[in-house]
Parts: structure tokens; sequence; C-alpha cells
């Protein structure tokens, strides 16, 4: 990607500009909460590519009638959306099994898969500068992640079947990912509730405060109405527990992290599947955003696939993540007289996210970002009908990707490699105008 000539006055106003469409209503909404997101990703320039799928995809919106290894079926994939170096991490399966993969859907969409892999390539080349890396030991890592990608989308393509690619567990991983498996399985469901939660008159009720915000009665109806039909949207496997869906107690919650600023979001703590206090299940509502990359694809099938952004972000999870969250759903909650789409899902006590501050030998970074190759490609390869059950996508991605791949082998790497490189230096500029916008007050918060 050659990164387009520009003065930084005129990019300044570009970041304005975008900035303006993807959090202005939400930011006039709540100018304090993005105070705090824009702090955080005033912090590096990392932070500041994290918060910016908007811009992205803003400057990546020329590729959207073609661009390389893109055709028909593979411009229309299901995609994560914010596929960066720091959204992977741990989960309890449907199966009760620690798994290693890619974590946080609310960016997923249907779009090149390509997008993914330019995204985190550029992730790998801002954590590689950032850690003093040479531009050639970034162009091997980045190298080194299209290979395994490649490799395994072949795999899967050729029809590997999965105990020939297993996922990341306790049993098949190593390095940090185990690490963060390990960690992971010393969590406990007790511990997550004796931090939210306290015994009060012989019940299990949420603590005050910690960002818990009690709420008035209509609004208590409202989360509780809005629980009620989230009920209706899990899958049949997942109600075989009448009693686990019995609310004890319910807090407002208002995000606050870079993802999440200004978005009102509830807590819900339910009966456990017995009558001991300590295997409650603490579940959220959160409101689905709208995904950056949905602005820059026009496919009307695709848009009208949703009957809201929370229908959206668990649909498309279920079709990117094997064996998702039994407690994932959807609903509605009333916001200002229309109904705004819900996110339902578990506050885990097994979620870690992969650390990357203690990640620093060239070689182990380089065995990190191969086995993140590989779970990128197990990714999009379970996003289609056979494997997810969906009808949005009705074909095999691992082999329409495959096939794609296959028509220019040897300039599928490099393709990366330029792209990580010269975004990466656009990014770590962008991020020096933002934190001279913010500073200077340009910013409307």
């Amino acid at each position: 990607m050659a990164v387009p000539e520009t003065t930084t006055e005129h990019r300044a106003e570009q970041i304005l500009d975008v900035f303006e469409t993807a959090f202005g209503e939400l930011l006039a909404a709540d100018p304090t909460a993005f105070r705090v997101k824009f702090r955080k990703m005033a912090a590096s320039a990392f932070a500041f590519y994290r918060g910016t799928a908007c811009l992205f995809y803003a400057d990546l919106e020329r590729e959207r009638h073609g661009g390389p290894y893109l055709d028909d079926r593979t411009g229309r994939v299901w995609i994560h959306g914010d596929l960066h170096a720091e959204n992977f991490g741990t989960y309890m399966d449907s199966h009760g099994r620690l798994v290693f993969n890619v974590n946080d859907f609310d960016e997923a969409y249907v779009g090149p898969f390509t997008w993914d892999l330019k995204r985190f390539a550029a992730s790998i080349a801002l954590i590689g500068y950032a850690k003093a890396l040479s531009d050639d030991q970034i162009g091997e890592m980045v190298a080194t992640y299209a290979a395994a990608y490649r490799e395994r989308i072949r795999r899967l393509a050729c029809g590997a079947k999965h105990e020939e690619v297993p996922s990341f567990t306790l049993e098949t991983s190593s390095g940090p990912l185990l690490d963060a498996l390990r960690a992971a399985r010393s969590r406990t469901r007790f511990g997550l509730l004796e931090s939210m939660t306290e015994i009060r008159d012989h019940e299990r009720r949420f603590s005050s405060g910690g960002g818990a915000v009690e709420l008035d009665a209509a609004t208590r109806y409202k989360v509780l109405a809005a629980f009620d039909a989230y009920l209706e949207t899990l899958p049949e496997e997942s109600l075989v527990r009448p009693d686990s869906y019995r609310v004890k107690d319910v807090v407002g919650r208002r995000g606050v992290g870079i993802g999440s600023a200004g978005l009102p979001s509830y807590n819900i703590l339910l009966e456990g599947h017995s009558d001991a206090l300590e295997n409650d299940v603490v579940i959220y509502l959160k409101q689905a955003q709208t995904p950056a990359v949905s602005r820059h694809i026009t496919d009307r099938a695709v848009r009208e696939y949703f009957h809201h952004e929370g229908h959206r972000t668990v649909i498309s999870q279920r079709a990117l993540q094997a064996h998702a969250d039994p407690w994932l759903g959807w609903t509605e909650i009333e916001v200002d007289g229309r109904p705004i789409g819900q996110l339902v899902a578990e506050v885990s006590p097994y979620a870690v996210d992969l650390d990357w501050s203690d990640i620093d030998d060239v070689e182990e970074i380089a065995a990190v970002v191969a086995d993140l190759g590989r779970a990128t490609a197990t990714m999009h390869a379970a996003a289609d009908e056979d494997e997810s059950g969906q009808s949005l996508v009705p074909f095999s991605t691992e082999r329409a990707i495959d096939a794609a791949i296959a028509a220019d082998e040897d300039g599928f790497a490099p393709m990366l490699v330029d792209f990580a490189h010269a975004y990466g230096a656009r990014a770590r500029a962008d991020h020096q105008i933002f934190v001279d916008l913010f500073r200077n007050g340009r910013l409307s918060v």
C-alpha cells in the first residue's frame, strides 16, 4: 500500500471527519466517556490504532470494488472486522473446554477477507516498532503470519479433519498461548462473583460501587423485559436448565474502554445450576454499535440480513467462532423511543487476553505470530454455511480463499508485508496528529 501524499493539516481534517461520522452521536451523548477513551488512545500508536478501525476502513475504501486476491466470493466472506494482535485470548467454549482463539466480535461483518489480514499485519508492524524490531524483522514477522495462514487455509480447503488441525487448547498449545490458557484455568467463577457481588439477607446481590449504577424502576422493567426476549434467541442446547434463568439482581454500567466508550450496558445476576451461591452466573446486555467496516460495504443483501446491530454481532460471532458462548444472544431495549439492538453474553471468569508486554524474544514473537495466522485461517474457514448454519455466505470460504491465493502464490506475503510497513508508518504519523488535535481542543470532548 502506498500511503497518499498529504499535508498534516489535510490529514487532520480527514481524521476529524471520520471521527464525526463514527463517534459523533455517542460523543455528544457522553463526552466524559470519550475523554477517557481518547486519553487511552493517546498513550501509544498501537492504542490509537486499536481505537480507529473507522479510520482504517476509510483508508481502505478504494478497494471496495476490487483488490488483490478479491473476487465475487473472497470479497464477501465473514470477517472479524477488527483483527489486530491484541484481539486474541481465551474463552470457555460450549463444551466446557478452554480454547485460545480470536475474540471481541463487535466489529464483525461480511466483506473482503484480505481486510482482516491487512489490519492484523499493520498491528504487527506497530508492535514490532514499539519493541525496536528492524524493518526487516517486522517484514519477516508479517511473512511468517502470511505463511501460517496460507498453510492452514490450504489444509482446510483440501479437507483436513478437525483432529488434524486442532484448536489451541491446554493439550495443543505452547509458549504465551499456553500461559494464557493456564492463567484462565486458574480463575474461578467464585472469584468473579466475589469481585462483583456480596451476600445480603442470605442471597447474592451486586455490590455497590466499582462502576455499578442502581437502576430506577422503569429502566429495571425495560431490562427485565429485554432479558425475557433474549431467552428466545438462545439455541435449544442452551435452554436445558430452567432455574438458570431466574434473575437475582440487575445493575447498570457505562462503557469507558477504547471500544465501548459511551455505550450503556447492564449486568444481570442469574441463579446458577443449583441452590449453592458459588455458581451463579453474570451476563451483560450491551448496546451494539455499527461496525466500522459496514460503512464501506454497499451490498444490500448483507445489510438487510440483520435485524439490528445486536443480531449482527451474535450471528457474526456464531459464524466465526466454533462452539461459541452458550449464553450468547441478542435483544432490544427502547432508547429515546426507538428499539436499539443489544448484545448479550456471559461475563466470563475464563477470559484472558494475550499479553504482548513480555513477548520480546524474536523467535518467540515469530512463533506466536504463526499461531495467530493459523487461528485466523481457522476462523475464516468456520464462517460458511456448512460450518456455521447461516445462509449469507453459501459457499466454502476456505476453498474460495485457497483458490484466490493459489492464483498468485508468490505475491501473497509481499502484499501483506508492504501494507504493514506503509500503514504502520501511517498510523504512527496519525497518532501524533491525533494527540495534537486532542491536546489543542480540536476534538469535541
